[in-house]
């Protein structure tokens, strides 16, 4: 098959992890950019891509770069492109742009200016133009102009690939999931050891945790991508993605994950069960202070509160109890948190052996690692130890500070592909009932017949059926988060 040029964005600091992923899928030609990763490969690799990538939020497939210096060049160049190849007048569309560039001010009136491109393209040749749908298109265009350099790019994925899926319910302010598979890959972990999320909300990075254990690909729970409306939709092929689970692999470890709301741990117990992990992960209703000594190496990955968007009594206080319990009852273990604010991490009390820059919807974070040991650091370095800083980014960001002024306009500009979930999802699953004999998702909803998970982990030895490929699924709707101030030099003052 011919090979093309596509493009996966993602979230700041997670470039090198999303090249990796797709070094690992056989993509060609990865160079790491800002906020994306280009790559080349074929039809088959753009629907592996959009199936299998963890922390990606959309694939594009780039088709026309030129150089334009004003509005109207852009829409005397569009409008010389043979857009039959790629729609017809029945199909809807909707454009989007981002604008680097002192000749175009407005991004917005750039997208216009390739809508009317399109719309005169097809007026003209048939004396009709196609729907402009700005909710529910059939083909998204993407134009993106830095300076005078124009790409014209196809969206494959549809809704950002963060919607999974599995997310019945959400707690306020959920985890992104790309961000949270994000940091458990970034942390290394693989289903080598156990893993703790002490303050887990609605469940999501137990949940990816479990994915990543058993190597689940997270597109499995998705009921659409952009790619199924092309005019060279590759059904038969699609189908063989969809029902490859050969990589898939049994998980011998525990998950946890503890919150002190019981509201939080019901929805968290539906989002697993909806992804067919319910017996992968153990939920409980514990506070973070009563968190008790390991036996086992175990890995902690976590997101507490900042202060921003939840407002939690005697915050600082809270992180302090953190660095306590880590302390005491982590030790041979490690500990990854993402936080907003430098006053909070240094009331954790603990050295740091990683500080990785990352975005959290338009907020400036930090995922900070702390390897946990025994005794005082000063000591644990005379005995020849050292902190652990290998599998790493080498892509660093400086201070958070620097992050926010750098990065934070860019980001808000395109933050509507990074936005949070609503906590009311929009449509229902469909019961395998409606479907046949077989379900076309791994999972059902509570109250099924046997009340299991439609698609439960294969154990060593036994054999799976294969999936069928059909539709089925819940698309949740979701709002946007602005962000706020940006990290605070250090006080003492509390939130």
């Amino acid at each position: 098959m011919t090979e093309f040029e596509m493009i996966a964005k993602t979230f700041q600091g997670l470039e090198e992890i999303l090249a990796k992923e797709l070094i690992e899928l056989g993509a060609n030609e990865v160079a790491i950019g800002n906020r994306m990763v280009s790559f080349k490969g074929d039809k088959l690799l753009l629907y592996k891509a959009n199936f299998h990538l963890r922390t990606a939020i959309r694939i594009l497939k780039p088709f026309l770069h030129f150089k334009a210096g004003s509005a109207d060049d852009v829409y005397n160049i569009c409008k010389k492109v043979n857009w039959e190849e790629y729609m017809s007048l029945s199909s809807s569309f909707a454009v989007d742009a981002v604008v680097y560039s002192e000749d175009f001010k407005h991004s917005k009136f750039v997208a216009y200016r390739v809508k009317d491109a399109i719309a005169d393209y097809f007026r003209e040749k048939y004396g009709k133009r196609p729907n402009v749908s700005v909710a529910n298109p059939d083909l998204t265009f993407h134009i993106h102009i830095s300076h005078d350099h124009c790409s014209l790019s196809l969206d494959s994925s549809g809704e950002s690939l963060h919607k999974r899926g599995y997310r019945q319910e959400a707690m306020e302010a959920p985890l992104n999931e790309v961000l949270a598979a994000g940091m458990i890959l970034l942390s290394g972990w693989n289903g080598q050891s156990d893993f703790i999320d002490p303050m887990c909300g609605s469940g999501t990075i137990p949940i990816e945790a479990a994915l990543i254990a058993h190597n689940m690909a997270p597109g499995l729970f998705r009921s659409q991508y952009a790619f199924e409306k092309w005019k060279d939709f590759d059904k038969e092929m699609f189908e063989s993605v969809y029902n490859d689970d050969s990589a898939e692999r049994p998980f011998n470890f525990k998950i946890k994950g503890y919150d002190k709301d019981p509201k939080a741990i019901a929805v968290a117990r539906r989002n697993a069960r909806a992804a067919g992990l319910a017996d992968e992960i153990d939920f409980e209703v514990r506070d973070f202070k009563d968190f008790e000594p390991i036996k086992e190496r175990t890995v902690v990955i976590t997101n507490p509160p900042y202060g921003e968007r939840l407002n939690v009594d005697n915050l600082l206080e809270l992180y302090s109890m953190m660095g306590e319990r880590f302390k005491h009852a982590l030790q041979g273990g490690e500990a990854w948190v993402i936080s907003y604010k430098y006053e909070c991490f240094d009331k954790i009390g603990l050295k740091p052996s990683a500080k990785i820059p990352l975005f959290n919807g338009a907020l400036p974070c930090e995922v900070r690692k702390y390897e946990i040991f025994a005794g005082k650091y000063d000591k644990f370095r005379q005995e020849g130890e050292h902190l652990d800083k290998s599998n790493l980014p080498t892509r660093r960001s400086s201070t958070l500070k620097q992050k926010a002024r750098l990065e934070e306009k860019k980001q808000l500009q395109e933050s509507n592909e990074t936005v949070q979930e609503d906590t009311k999802p929009t449509g229902t699953f469909k019961r395998s009932s409606d479907r046949g004999s077989k379900p076309s998702r791994p999972f059902r909803k509570e109250g099924t017949k046997d009340g299991k998970p439609a698609r439960p982990f294969k154990k060593d030895g036994a054999k799976k059926e294969g999936k069928p490929f059909s539709k089925g699924g819940s698309k949740g709707s979701f709002g946007n988060n602005k962000g706020k101030a940006p990290f605070k030099k250090k006080s003492t003052k509390q939130r």
